[in-house]
């Protein structure tokens, strides 16, 4: 007989984040999905049920389930992010539930900086707004490659299609003019629980998969197998035991992509080459081994190699530069300035840097620029020229989210500072688009 355990371990992960403007809808939503593909612990919806009473609710408030911080129930809020966890008999799910307003964009950015799909929300009544068109750059920005529109209460339209129709039509549009490469558009209402779980009865005119079906049976693009193979060196092994008297590994997790023992590499930044040896697994020994997976890799040179390194195929390894040129998204509420210091962390390395430039400050609103702001303060998005003290080996993000991305670091207590993304802002096709019609499109 099949156990839960084994059950859930042949299923597949997805990681996804929600977003929206004020009221839209977000927690209520996730309240429904948990609600109703019987996510929620007894206990739970007890709790939910009697917080809604003292609140003079007649019916459980699900998106309470969520909403978890006493500010956020006070001001019927979402403010920080919200992870969740549940499973179905299809897949496993991480959810992270975002905050809709403005000044918590770095929040949206921390929640979807790994999903797979974002579930954006629109309010029927009010249709695209700006803070709509701010999620979808963020989703474009961050290489989300799957985004849901999730048009919400339609009961307060009376279920009419051309009023989805409209939202859907706009919205897709913009999203495909940032290149963001899947847009799919589901008309539901959170609260009565049309097409979030179970198909509506209400809209007859709608075919699609409701939204859960849609999170079950979406294609989960994260197989790092096929992209650039990347290991950062974590530790260097070096047991000098009667045992293993010789024995050194460099042992990691496996950013993307498959080794093979015999495989030719280089080790960067140094650009020095050598030759896998040995790949030890668990204990064992193997011939190949695959992201994520962590391992320790031996060589058959003895090469000056330490933590922050990156290993990879000799054929196809990374370009190495002291000067990165990305997009980020400031985080802390101090700014970022022109001349400032800072460390940058690059998978496993961690250099000293200095921000060189910052020519341009991005508006989400309407997607133009704000040409040589000077400084970033908190939830702005801006292209930097960051000058490090080391030559790192960095990807383009567009190509790899993991190796492509690094973070900005106050040296003076280890404050994170800006999130950024090597390489290009947008997608090219979107920079295609734009650019013909768009004379500040600038990066």
């Amino acid at each position: 007989m099949t156990t839960t355990a084994e059950q859930l371990s042949a299923t597949t992960l997805l990681r996804f984040a929600t977003a929206g403007s004020v009221d839209d809808g977000k927690s209520t939503l996730v309240g429904r999905l948990l609600h109703d593909s019987k996510a929620v612990l007894t206990d739970q919806l007890e709790a939910v049920e009697q917080a809604s009473l003292n609140r003079g609710q007649e019916a459980p408030d699900l998106a309470l389930l969520t909403d978890g911080l006493r500010a956020e129930r006070e001001q019927g809020i979402t403010i920080d992010v919200a992870y969740r966890y549940f499973a179905t008999a299809r897949r496993r799910f991480i959810l992270a539930d975002t905050p809709g307003h403005v000044q918590y964009t770095r929040n949206m950015v921390t929640g979807a900086s790994t999903a797979e799909l974002a579930v954006v929300l629109v309010d029927a009544r009010n249709g695209v707004v700006e803070q709509t068109r701010r999620h979808a750059a963020v989703a474009a920005l961050l290489r989300v490659p799957h985004v849901v529109l999730a048009v919400n209460k339609m009961d307060l339209v009376d279920y009419a299609e051309p009023v989805f129709a409209a939202i859907a039509e706009e919205f897709t549009a913009y999203a495909a003019s940032l290149g963001v490469p899947e847009i799919t558009a589901i008309p539901i209402s959170a609260l009565a629980g049309d097409n979030v779980v179970e198909p509506s009865a209400h809209m007859d005119w709608y075919g699609g998969p409701t939204v859960l079906e849609h999170l079950e049976t979406v294609p989960v693009s994260h197989d790092l197998t096929a992209c650039h193979a990347r290991f950062p060196v974590q530790y260097v092994i070096r047991p000098q035991s009667a045992e293993h008297p010789d024995y050194r590994g460099y042992a990691g997790q496996i950013a993307a992509g498959v080794f093979r023992v015999g495989e030719g590499v280089s080790v960067l930044p140094s650009g020095r080459t050598t030759t896998i040896t040995g790949i030890d697994a668990l204990g064992e020994s193997v011939d190949i081994a695959w992201a994520p997976q962590s391992v320790t890799l031996r060589l058959a040179d003895d090469i000056d190699i330490s933590r922050g390194d990156l290993i990879a195929p000799a054929d196809d390894a990374p370009a190495v530069s002291q000067d990165v040129e990305a997009t980020v998204c400031h985080v802390a509420d101090q700014p970022l300035s022109v001349g400032q210091r800072v460390l940058l962390k690059h998978t496993t390395r961690t250099v000293k840097a200095i921000v060189k430039d910052i020519p341009s400050r991005l508006t989400l609103d309407d997607l133009s620029q704000h040409p040589a702001p000077g400084q970033l303060v908190a939830n702005d998005i801006g292209r930097v020229v960051v000058r490090t003290a080391e030559p790192l080996a960095l990807d383009p993000y567009e190509y790899s989210r993991r190796t492509g991305s690094f973070l900005l670091i106050d040296p003076a207590d280890g404050t994170t500072l800006s999130a950024g993304m090597a390489g290009a802002a947008f997608a090219e096709a979107a920079e295609a688009v734009v650019t013909a019609d768009d004379a500040e499109w600038d990066f």
